[in-house]
């Protein structure tokens, strides 16, 4: 046995261990984790757990981990650093830093505001006065 665990570069104790199949409990949850996560995928195991025990079924957060694990579910979330700045794009200079603003028409600026409503959307854009704060125009 020895031998032939070294030509096939195989440890000895993998060769004995054969692994117990699991049991219809978990295959049962494993179902109904798999319902929750393709309804709700952003759910992690705390949530997922909540979910469950709504769903009358107690069980507890280490074994919906260890399920979810197994069954190789990741939760949807937004990666890290997504709003970090282009090297390639050009940094333009902000030009008003040092302007003192005296009189009316010397500085203008627009808003762009989403307005969701009961059919539809409607976008909100308005030219306002900086010196006066007046809507020029929308």
């Amino acid at each position: 046995m020895r031998r032939q665990c070294a030509l096939l570069d195989l440890p000895r104790s993998t060769f004995f261990h054969s692994p117990k199949p699991v049991s219809d409990d978990d295959l049962a949850m494993m179902s109904l984790i798999d319902r929750c996560h393709l309804k709700y995928p952003f759910y992690g195991s705390r949530r997922i757990r909540g979910w469950l025990i709504d769903e009358g079924y107690w069980v507890n957060r280490k074994r919906v981990q260890r399920l979810i694990r197994t069954m190789g579910l990741e939760a949807l979330y937004p990666g890290r650093h997504l709003s970090k700045a282009n090297q390639a794009h050009k940094v333009y200079p902000y030009l008003l830093r040092n302007l003192i603003i005296d009189r009316p028409n010397q500085v203008w600026s627009t808003d762009i505001t989403y307005i969701p409503m009961a059919k539809g959307f409607v976008y909100l854009v308005a030219v306002i006065d900086w010196y006066s704060r007046r809507v020029l125009s929308w």
